[in-house]
């Protein structure tokens, strides 16, 4: 088998496997279609495994044997480098992870969430190996319609629907402008390709290259919940399943991040200035890293609160991506690696407990957790892993970022990065104290209890194997990512591909990791997330004004879709006007 082929075949099973399931789901055993299900992910994986390490040099497909000709071509390639294939077999293994725990879950499936899973496999996977521009807003929509599904999934719940609605909505009203500008970029340079159109570029007007930039790069931030593009993230993470949220926030967000940065190397460097995306980058970044973890400070709802922490953390990995040199986007691909195992291993935890207890609700939980022991020390393990707690890969990542970015000047992205790690951190571990020690206050009396319908047939005293392994692995591997130099160079090579495909073939030196300033600050983090914990659990006395800010920010997150639109329509200004700042100045 060459490569090529095996790149396809990691796209194709998948798909094809959702299409047997949903055709003769009805009459399988449930048995059958979980084994079904975990071999056609497990394949992938298996292929995507064998097809990485030959990536260095990037595998390019066409489809349909398509090639350009004389520097002109309509076909459709996939392009196999170190970053998409790398981000694939991400893919791969959470969705194994949520298939396994999902083999108890469910009280009634008939195979319709194992076709729908496999096809939103199958979409990210093509997602992130496309090298054309239309067919990634194709597979980006394919995957977003799947998630809406998914999300809404309880359909008889009015809060599901609710919060698939708003999804559906804010990711629609995003996707709609990417094809917008799509179509200016096909208009203006007659190609379709990410590399062919950065070929074209430098010959159309500037003005139109960055509208082209600015409409597609909207869409990639809205499903990367960039404030304040992040207003639907909560509601669908606190109704979606909780397999799917493993891979909503383990990956599907993650991929907004990827193809910003993809569109930016590959297509638009050296024709919008650097100046202008890092800004752009850094301030929805700052922005979204600071208001989630504020948020995520005040929510009772389990599920809530990790979501808020996915969009502080993803704040962190735009701002990190902002400093545009292949060291920090080094660092960007360790800390979305690592922060992928550690948000899946605590949703599988917050399942657990829906399970268990029929809520998620932090105050209706306090102290019951403690019949469930190793569910309780999964969770501090990845409170710390969120804290960036040394060898965690979120610590090697932010090691690495603000390594890079104090050499552009950039000091202000390290008590960034320690602050809000912190506060989220400090959230989850708060939720450790309570739930699963019994520690600090009590639900305020008269409020009515959060009640959640369980997603098993029948309560289970005991969690099965298949319920607690996969919290356990993907912990295990995403705190070992710093103590592995080999998959340091692997994100150094994933990043110079990406940035200089030119250049690929050549070894690429992997930046420190355990530098003095990165291991203070990781546990630096640590420290002020248990001082986070143990200010959370007494009374305190707000200065003026700060109660009513926080009310406010959550009066603006109540669910209310037209407010939603509205922020939206606001960012695409802000995006736009910051972009063209130094077009206006010439």
């Amino acid at each position: 088998m060459t490569a090529a082929i095996a790149l396809q075949a990691a796209v194709v099973i998948p798909i094809l496997v959702a299409a047997l399931l949903a055709a003769t789901g009805r009459w399988l055993p449930r048995l059958a279609i979980d084994t079904l299900a975990m071999a056609a992910v497990l394949a992938c994986a298996g292929l995507l495994t064998w097809v990485l390490p030959r990536s260095g040099h990037p595998i390019v497909v066409w489809l349909g044997g398509w090639r350009p000709h004389g520097g002109e071509g309509v076909g459709i390639p996939l392009v196999g480098d170190p970053a998409g294939v790398g981000l694939a077999l991400l893919v791969t293994v959470l969705s194994l992870a949520a298939l396994m725990f999902s083999w108890r879950y469910f009280a009634e499936v008939q195979a319709v969430f194992h076709a729908l899973l496999l096809l939103f496999v199958g979409a990210m996977c093509a997602f992130t190996l496309t090298g054309d521009l239309f067919d990634a807003f194709v597979f980006f929509e394919l995957m977003s319609v799947v998630a809406y599904v998914l999300t809404g999934y309880k359909s008889e719940e009015p809060q599901s629907v609710h919060g698939a609605l708003n999804f559906g909505v804010v990711n629609s009203i995003g996707a709609y402008l990417t094809l917008t500008g799509v179509a200016l970029i096909y208009a203006t340079t007659g190609e379709l390709g990410f590399a062919a159109i950065g070929r074209h570029l430098p010959h159309v007007h500037p003005a139109l290259a960055l509208a082209g930039f600015a409409l597609v790069a909207t869409g990639f931030l809205v499903k990367a919940a960039a404030v304040p593009f992040h207003f639907w993230l909560a509601d669908a993470h606190a109704v979606a399943p909780t397999p799917v949220c493993v891979l909503f926030s383990g990956v599907m967000v993650e991929l907004g991040v990827y193809a910003v940065t993809r569109l930016y190397w590959t297509t638009f460097a050296g024709v919008i200035p650097v100046a202008a995306v890092a800004r752009v980058l850094a301030v929805f970044g700052t922005a979204a890293a600071v208001l989630g973890a504020v948020m995520c400070l005040q929510q009772r709802h389990i599920k809530r609160l990790l979501a808020y922490s996915t969009i502080s953390h993803i704040g962190l990995l735009l701002a990190g991506v902002a400093v545009l040199d292949s060291g920090a986007t080094t660092g960007a691909a360790l800390y979305l690696v690592g922060h992928a195992g550690v948000k899946g291993a605590l949703f599988l935890c917050a399942g657990a407990l829906l399970n268990r207890f029929e809520t998620v609700d932090e105050g209706e939980l306090h102290g019951r957790g403690r019949s469930m022991p190793l569910t309780g020390a999964l969770f501090l393990v990845g409170g710390l892993g969120l804290a960036g707690l040394p060898p965690f890969g979120t610590w090697a990542g932010k090691a690495v970022i603000e390594h890079a970015a104090e050499a552009r000047g950039w000091w202000w992205l390290t008590p960034l990065a320690v602050l809000t790690s912190a506060l989220t951190a400090g959230a989850v571990l708060r939720v450790w104290l309570g739930v699963f020690r019994g520690v600090g206050r009590l639900a305020p009396k008269g409020r009515a209890p959060d009640r959640e319908d369980r997603e098993t047939e029948e309560p289970m005293p005991r969690l099965p194997w298949t319920m607690t392994a996969p919290a356990v692995l993907l912990l295990a591997g995403a705190g070992c990512l710093g103590l592995a130099p080999v998959v340091v160079r692997a994100a150094a090579t994933a990043a110079r591909v990406l940035i200089d495909p030119a250049g690929a073939g050549h070894p690429a030196a992997a930046p420190p990791v355990w530098t003095m300033a990165g291991t203070l600050t990781g546990l630096l983090s640590a420290v002020l997330a248990f001082g986070v914990v143990a200010l959370g659990t007494t009374a305190l006395r707000w200065p003026p004004g700060v109660p009513a800010v926080l009310r406010w920010l959550r009066s603006v997150h109540g669910g209310h879709l037209g407010d939603y639109v509205a922020w939206q329509v606001a960012g695409v200004a802000l995006l736009g006007v910051m972009l063209g700042l130094p077009l206006a100045g010439r």
